[in-house]
C-alpha cells in the first residue's frame, strides 16, 4: 500500500502580492531616508545619524543602553559616540542621580540635524501620500499599524518617535 503524500501547497497568492508591495514600499522609504541623509552626508554618517536618532527618541542614556538600542557592542557604540562628541552633536557628562554614572546626550547641534532631517522625510512623505486617494487612505493607515505590529514594534504614536517623524 503506497502511503499517501501531502497534497502540494499552493502558493498563497495574497500573501506574496502582499509581500512584494511591502517590500516596493521599503524600497519607497530607503530611498527617502537616503535622499533625506543627503543633506546632512558631511556632518554625519547613516550609522552615527541612527545613534542620533535613538538619543533623540530616548533621551540621554548610558552607553550600554544606547548600545543595546543600537543593535551594536558597546565599543562600536563608544566609537561612534566619541565621534559625535567631536563633532558636537552629542555631549557625555555624570549622571545627576548617580555620579558614578555617566550619561550620553544630544546637544542643540545634534537635535537640529535630526529635526532636519526629520522635516525632509516628513515632506518627502507627505507628498507621497497626498497622492492616493483620501478615501484609500485609512486602509493604508490600518494596514501599516497591523505591519508595526506583527514586528512586535510600538506604535510611534506612544512613544517620543511620533514628534520626530520616525
Amino acid at each position: 500500500m503506497a502511503s499517501e503524500q501531502p497534497a502540494a501547497r499552493e502558493p498563497d497568492d495574497a500573501l506574496d502580492d502582499f509581500v512584494t508591495a511591502v517590500l516596493t514600499a521599503s524600497r519607497v522609504l530607503v530611498g527617502v531616508s537616503a535622499q533625506s541623509l543627503m543633506q546632512v552626508e558631511d556632518q554625519v554618517t547613516p550609522t552615527q545619524f541612527r545613534t542620533l536618532v535613538v538619543l533623540a527618541s530616548h533621551g540621554q542614556t548610558r552607553l550600554n543602553k544606547l548600545a543595546e538600542r543600537l543593535g551594536v557592542n558597546p565599543s562600536t557604540a563608544q566609537r561612534s559616540v566619541d565621534r559625535l562628541i567631536a563633532a558636537g552633536f552629542v555631549a557625555r557628562r555624570e549622571n545627576d542621580h548617580d555620579r558614578r554614572e555617566v550619561v550620553i546626550e544630544l546637544t542643540g547641534s545634534g537635535r537640529d540635524v535630526v529635526d532636519q532631517v526629520t522635516r525632509l522625510r516628513r515632506q518627502a512623505i507627505t507628498g507621497i501620500v497626498s497622492a492616493i486617494p483620501a478615501g484609500r487612505r485609512r486602509d493604508l493607515v490600518d494596514a501599516l499599524v497591523e505591519f508595526a505590529a506583527a514586528a512586535d514594534e510600538p506604535l510611534a504614536a506612544s512613544d517620543h518617535a511620533l514628534s520626530l517623524g520616525w
